[in-house]
Order: C-alpha cells, then structure tokens, then sequence
C-alpha cells in the first residue's frame, strides 16, 4: 500500500507541474484551453470551470493539454476562435508554450532543493576513517574487514582522513598492510593485502586501475543552516548536477556504455518512491527532484510525441517560414507513438525481469 500511495503521489504531482507548464503559458498567450487532464484513456472524474475542463483519468502515465487548433489532423478553426486558437499564434508564443511544460519540471526540482536547503541547511560530507562498506571477495573481506569499524592506523602510523587510507593503499604497491582498527569497545589488529583493481565512474566505465582493498567510508552528514541567497545558488548547483548526469545517462545509453536493461518504468519508479518514502522525507523529495529532471529531460528529446519533437517542428517551420506539411506531422506523430508504445512495452519487461529474476 506504502508503495502505491507514494507511486501516486510521485508521478501525479510531476505530471501536475509539467501540464500546469503548458496551461500557464498558454493562458498567457490567451490560447484557448479546452481539457487539462492528468492521466490518459477514460474519464474518472472531471468538471468544467470556464472554458477549461478538468479531468483525472483512467491510465496515471502522463497527461495533457488540449487547446484549440492544435493538433495538424483537426478540423480548421473558426474564424470567430483563430485568435485564442494554438495553431493561429507566432511561431515563438507556439514554441515557449511547448517549452514550458520541460522547464516547469526543472525549476520544480530547483525548487524543490531550494526548500529543503532552506529548511534543513545544506548537506556536507564530514571526513571519517570508519568502513561504511565492505565488497565481496575483496582484499577487505578476505582478512576480516567488517562495516562500522574504524581504521586508526596503518604501519603504525596514524590515520585522521580517509584520503590517508586511500594514499596508503594505492601506494603500498601490492604489500601487506597492518591496519589497527576500532571495533566497537575493542582494539583489533588486521593485515590485509591490496590487489590491482578497476576505479569505474557512475557510469560504469573504468577510470584507472591502482591498489585497493574493496571499501568505502560510512556516509556521515551534517547539515549547515544558511540563507535565501546560499540556499538558491546549492540548489542551482544540485540541480545542474542532476540535469548533467540525466543528459549523460542518456549519451551513455546511446554509446551502449549504460545497457538498455537498466531503463525502468512504471513498476520500478513504484518501487523506488516506496522504498524512499520509508527512507524518510528527505529522500523522497531527493528522489522527486531527480524524477522531475529525467521527466523534463526526457520531454525534451527529438522524438515525434514528445515536447521535444513538437520544437523541432517549430524550429523548422521558423527557418522555412512556414510549417510541415499535415501529412509530414501526422505521419511522425504516429512514429512517434510507435517509438514511444515499444519503450514502454520494452521497461516494463526490464521491469518484471528484475521482480522475477531476484
């Protein structure tokens, strides 16, 4: 229930702030909005305030916006209506409509870390020489090395940072190291020998190769108070760093670095948003910012469907000085939505791999 609860609330309010995008910016360039739905299919619940109708519907996987004249395969608008229809507005005011949607989902996550640093401080990583984990069939595990214990020398000397331990090891040219370790109440005395091993990035891909003994210091955070004017420029910063690694991730995938098997979906992001929810609300509003990059990033892909496709066309029709014709957009439309329908085929049974294969 946890993680059906927290999957609805997740993907409802990205959907919410990536629709309320385009219908804001579309009221501002007095389009007419016809529905504002969140979700696809069948009508669960709707109502009609002014012109707009709003709408929650069957399928919680997206949403839309429909204003007036703006799908190329719709009958030709009024003459009465074309000043509040889509298609009747410059190629800009058409553009910036399109775009809103994306970067509603970036600044959402720019905000998001705004009000938490504002509320919580800043996190910074304080140094430790305490194991936080401990790999496999490492050096590490081999001589009896076990999370939570403190290293407090190494050879006799003293240790105070964990970039010492690193140096030691990756200087020690594969000889035995005679580590004094704190565990618990107890003082224990432990050799453990480095072997050459692969330094990989986020993504996977090796770096280097040096001297390691397979772990990693325990993760121990503070929280410094600061103001308004810091809080927005961490916030800036976090959120760069997110749309960097979300573009990069993508690359990766193009490049065959990151596998196909690691996209998820729907079933994943459920399990992901109840595993944070019970880490806490701190994780989940992390997790929520990322979800909200990848969403905005993911828009904004050259892909027929998506908001990303919608600019390219747009982008054409500005250097041709006039558009595509219907056929040309109809045609990729449907592409697009065969693209789009085979990824999600496609995560879903990377999905259900991962629930049966564990």
């Amino acid at each position: 229930m946890n993680t059906v609860v927290s999957f609805i609330i997740v993907l409802g309010l990205l959907i919410f702030v990536h629709e309320l995008g385009h219908f804001l910016f579309a009221k501002l360039f007095k389009v007419k909005v016809l529905k504002f739905s969140l979700g696809f299919g069948p009508k669960i619940f709707g109502r009609t305030v002014g012109e707009t109708e709003y709408l929650i519907s069957a399928f919680p996987l997206g949403g839309y916006v429909k204003m007036l004249g703006e799908n190329p395969d719709e009958q030709e608008v009024e003459t009465e209506d074309q000043c509040s229809s889509f298609a009747h507005k410059s190629v800009w005011k058409r553009f910036f409509i399109v775009l809103a949607g994306p970067v509603f989902n970036l600044v959402f996550a720019l905000v998001l870390f705004c009000g938490l640093f504002i509320a919580i401080g800043v996190p910074d990583s304080q140094d430790t020489t305490t194991i936080g984990q401990v790999s496999e069939k490492s050096p590490a595990a081999e001589a009896g090395l076990l999370v939570g214990d403190t290293i407090e020398q190494i050879n006799g000397i003293p240790v105070i940072e964990w970039l010492s331990i690193l140096n030691s090891v990756k200087d020690s040219e594969g000889k035995p190291l005679t580590l004094q370790i704190k565990r618990g109440t107890e003082q224990v005395t432990v050799v453990v020998t480095p072997a050459i091993d692969s330094v990989k990035n986020v993504f996977g891909e090796v770096t280097e190769k040096r001297y390691m003994i397979g772990v990693m210091k325990a993760e121990a955070l503070v929280y410094e108070k600061v103001g308004v004017i810091r809080a927005i420029q961490e916030a800036c910063a976090q959120t760069w760093m997110y749309i960097s690694l979300t573009v990069m991730g993508f690359v990766k995938l193009v490049q065959r670095v990151v596998p196909m098997s690691e996209l998820g979906g729907p079933i994943l992001i459920a399990q992901l948003a109840g595993q944070q929810m019970a880490a806490g609300w701190i994780h989940l509003v992390y997790f929520i910012a990322l979800l909200s990059v990848n969403l905005g990033i993911l828009n904004l892909l050259p892909i027929p469907v998506l908001d990303g496709g919608h600019l390219v066309f747009l982008g054409v029709e500005a250097v041709r000085r006039r558009p595509l014709s219907e056929r040309v957009q109809i045609v990729a439309q449907q592409v697009g939505m065969a693209l789009l329908g085979s990824l999600m085929l496609f995560v879903f049974y990377n999905d259900l791999v991962r629930i049966f294969t564990k």
